[in-house]
């Protein structure tokens, strides 16, 4: 692709900015919020928004029907050189506490900072609507300039991954021909720093359970059965109290069986990062780790598996006392998986821990959630020195590997199902408060991710070509 056409489509984008940032707006202010039926309508609105965007920039553009919120595919193919499925997703968190939001969380505001810099303050403004129209405006500009894309591109928009994207399977089940591409670019993902960008080459992965214990038949006077009856919630909180011991590991049996060791090339390029735990812990208002002690920060949320509560209830919490001893009690659970480690074995090992430390004449019940491996994105691919390169071209610096805590369940999905290596390249910030009050997205990140999409896809093409013709 020549550079002329690339300066064309960064040019085109700069200029167009303002209407970039106005159909972000637009779409921000569809509440799509996945994990409350209540909002299914809205899901369904922010795919018919996502479809004739797509449409309207010449792609076959349809939304297609799952057994929860709808899917967005489009397709913009070419008859030479590769292929590349684009992924994100269009469902939002919750917005509560609502009292905590300095705006209204779904009529997004530009807010100036005493730095110079603007925020884009919305639920859903860094994850992932934001995010996720940095590709589609950089397919606009390309469109707009060159006429084509340098490369074939499909575009794969789902509305659970805040759900832990239950639909994908049976998806996938009809669909996954129609995906098929040579590399899965995402863009759900992180700056390693303010200016300095990152790919991200692993995920851990995500299991979730629901543990009730009940004893008595119904709420008792805890007067009358005071002593004499089982309290739930102390029970739970025991056996909650043993899924960790006093070195920060986990201690059920066997959860440390399988983990693989990471990739050497990864390893030493993590060293290079100088993470700064302090820091780190410091902004959230921490001082030292709970973790496993015989590993860093840096690695306890990368590399090393966890297990914690999400939430815990039972008994009488309104105002003032209620004095019954309840009968039953309920926590959440999630564990963050490591290369190795497979969900459905983490989840029997941990009912198995939870049964034998259950007392007599107490009942325990599980409810099994969500389910996803980790996924670890090999550091030897061409299309990885390709982003690589044209990262390097916009940010004027090398880009960095990083990994993540967190769980994108479709990376490990298409590479199983698919076969797909991902590359996900984000443009958000460490404070971008994801999941929380008064989320934002920075409008130089924005604006950054955009150019950095254009640079992107026109390496790609170029790597590509050299890839195949040095080939036997």
């Amino acid at each position: 692709m020549p550079k002329q056409t690339v300066e064309e489509a960064l040019r085109h984008a700069d200029i167009n900015v303002d209407a970039s940032l106005n159909r972000l707006f637009q779409l921000l202010r569809i509440p799509s919020i996945s994990c409350d039926a209540h909002y299914t309508r809205q899901c369904h609105e922010a795919a018919s928004w996502l479809a004739n965007e797509l449409s309207g920039i010449g792609f076959d553009a349809s939304i297609r029907a799952t057994t929860g919120n709808p899917v967005v595919v489009g397709h913009s193919k070419q008859a030479a050189g590769p292929h590349i499925l684009f992924y994100g997703h269009y469902d939002v968190q919750p917005a509560e506490p609502l009292d905590e939001w300095e705006s209204q969380p779904f009529e997004p505001t530009l807010r100036a900072q005493p730095n110079g810099e603007t925020h884009i303050v919305a639920r859903g403004a860094s994850d992932d609507k934001g995010q996720l129209l940095t590709f589609i405006e950089a397919c606009r500009a390309w469109k707009a300039t060159a006429g084509r894309l340098p490369v074939g591109v499909s575009m794969f928009f789902e509305g659970e991954e805040e759900s832990g994207s239950p639909s994908m399977q049976a998806f996938l089940d009809k669909f996954e021909q129609e995906l098929l591409a040579d590399v899965m670019l995402l863009c759900d993902t992180a700056l390693w720093n303010d200016s300095v960008p990152a790919i991200t080459v692993m995920f851990r992965g995500l299991l979730e359970e629901e543990i009730r214990v009940t004893c008595a038949n119904r709420d008792l006077h805890s007067g009358a059965y005071g002593n004499a009856a089982r309290n739930p919630i102390q029970v739970l909180a025991e056996l909650i109290a043993s899924l960790r011991g006093q070195d920060g590991k986990v201690a059920i049996e066997g959860f440390y069986d399988n983990v693989v060791e990471l990739d050497s090339t990864v390893r030493d390029e993590l060293l290079k990062l100088n993470f700064d735990a302090e820091q780190f812990l410091a902004a959230a208002g921490l001082s030292q780790s709970a973790g496993d002690v015989s590993y860093s920060v840096m690695e306890q949320i990368w590399t090393r598996p966890s297990c914690e509560i999400n939430g815990i209830a039972g008994g009488y919490c309104g105002v003032g006392l209620k004095t019954i001893i309840p009968c039953s009690a309920l926590a959440k659970v999630s564990f963050r998986l490591v290369d190795g480690q497979d969900p459905e074995s983490i989840r029997s090992k941990f009912r198995s821990h939870i049964c034998a430390r259950t007392p007599r004449d107490c009942k325990v019940q599980f409810t099994g959630l969500t389910g996803s491996p980790a996924s670890v994105i090999g550091p030897r691919s061409p299309y990885l020195d390709c982003a690589r390169a044209a990262l390097r071209q916009e940010w004027g610096c090398e880009s960095v590997l990083i990994g993540s805590g967190g769980s994108i369940p479709i990376v490990s999905i298409v590479r199983q199902r698919l076969g797909l290596e991902s590359l996900p390249i984000g443009f958000a910030r460490a404070d971008n408060h994801h999941h929380s009050p008064n989320e934002k997205y920075d409008l130089y990140t924005f604006q950054k991710g955009i150019r950095s999409w254009i640079r992107i896809l026109a390496e790609l093409s170029r790597c590509t070509t050299d890839r195949v013709e040095a080939e036997p």
